[in-house]
């Protein structure tokens, strides 16, 4: 028996009000779903990692995994919202106690909207210690000059959760040092500098390059202490690799059930193109390698939010999750056969958005150099 098959029925039933058509037409329009996200507000569900005493749900990670996994089984695409429910982990974690008390319950209301992210810059792709974007202190403010890019929802958030470089690279013993994190009010910079330039991609993920000139932050706005920002966000990655998991799982198994319906009911040559192994062996191990992906989620979300290390299990579950549901998008176009490209079916809209995750939030490759280095023990490829 499924322990969380309440909080599964209660995702499904919200999902439910928003049918295939609502997210064809936010696709097709590159509309952003504020209905959507508005309902999932209301519900709480967004709120599921804010402690009870900030407003929030109080729940873990596997919890909150499961629930980005509904809306994605249910045809929906909980990237467009799920930076509310963990980028404010980082103010959670390492806040002052009046910073949480100043943002969490906004957050877990929704008055406040944390959903984007800014660390990614042209310069330095992945390699988050040469980001060149600085923080330079003047009086009880600092000055934010830079770049950022592929930052997504900058224009449906009220913050801006930022790194960026306080001390010089040549001035630290270790590259990871000197950087430093920044809680930044968007109305505010939008006009004091701050300049966003929408990025076109290939579905409907709204991200953006971030111009910053001369932009100012108050000083309480930094979060922690100067310097130690990096080991702030890596804190938090270990969270966001199983919840983004569990929404690649959610992907897997929309291809898996929409596919194994339409190859019941699909007859070409006077059967059930279902019948054929060429049809019902790919799916049978597309889905074997989606449970497989699911159970190692579970272990990654269990450890984690019982204190104990769960790196190697998060990377672990992230890596399988996402080429799992890049198997069954495979499959299930393959299934199909031309009307998997038909917008209709809305198989081409989850194939291109379910693409994403090898990429981002974190490459397939670097997932797979933390094992070789830190889980094998070999020497560090970069």
């Amino acid at each position: 028996m499924d322990e969380f098959a309440d909080l599964r029925e209660g995702v499904r039933g919200l999902c439910a009000q928003f049918p295939p058509d609502y997210w064809r037409s936010c696709d097709q329009n590159k509309m952003y779903p504020e209905e959507f996200v508005a309902a999932m507000t209301a519900s709480g569900y967004l709120a599921a990692l804010i402690p009870e005493e900030f407003g929030g749900s109080g729940l873990g990670v596997l919890e909150a995994s499961i629930i980005l996994e509904e809306v994605n089984r249910s045809g929906g695409n909980a990237a467009q919202c799920h930076a509310q429910m963990y980028t404010m982990g980082t103010v959670l974690r390492h806040g002052s106690k009046e910073q949480k008390s100043r943002w969490l319950p906004g957050i877990a209301s929704g008055s406040i909207r944390l959903q984007a992210f800014g660390v990614t810059e042209p310069g330095a792709g992945s390699d988050t210690t040469h980001l060149t974007t600085t923080a330079v202190r003047d009086g009880n403010r600092y000055r934010i000059n830079g770049q950022k890019i592929f930052i997504s929802r900058v224009q449906h958030s009220d913050y801006l959760l930022l790194l960026a470089r306080t001390t010089p690279l040549s001035e630290v013993k270790r590259r990871s040092q000197g950087l430093s994190v920044f809680m930044v009010d968007l109305s505010e910079a939008l006009t004091h500098g701050l300049r966003v330039a929408p990025i076109a991609t290939m579905m409907n993920h709204e991200t953006n390059a971030l111009f910053f000139d001369d932009v100012p932050v108050p000083a309480d706005n930094l979060i922690g202490e100067q310097g130690e920002g990096f080991r702030y966000i890596l804190d938090g990655m270990n969270a966001e690799r199983i919840l983004i998991a569990g929404e690649c799982l959610g992907d897997g198994y929309f291809f898996i059930d929409r596919a194994t319906a339409y190859a019941r009911e699909r007859i070409v040559f006077d059967r059930p193109i279902g019948q054929n192994q060429g049809i019902q062996f790919p799916l049978a191990r597309a889905y074997a390698h989606l449970k497989a992906a699911d159970l190692t989620r579970l272990d990654a979300a269990k450890r984690f939010d019982h204190g104990e290390k769960a790196g190697e299990q998060a990377n672990i579950a992230k890596l399988l999750a996402s080429e799992a549901s890049w198997e069954a998008a495979n499959q299930a176009i393959q299934t199909y056969g031309g009307y998997g490209f038909a917008v209709d079916y809305d198989i081409e809209r989850k194939f291109r958005e379910t693409r994403l995750f090898q990429v981002a939030p974190i490459s397939t490759n670097l997932i797979l150099a933390y094992l070789g280095e830190h889980v094998l023990g070999l020497p560090r490829s970069y």
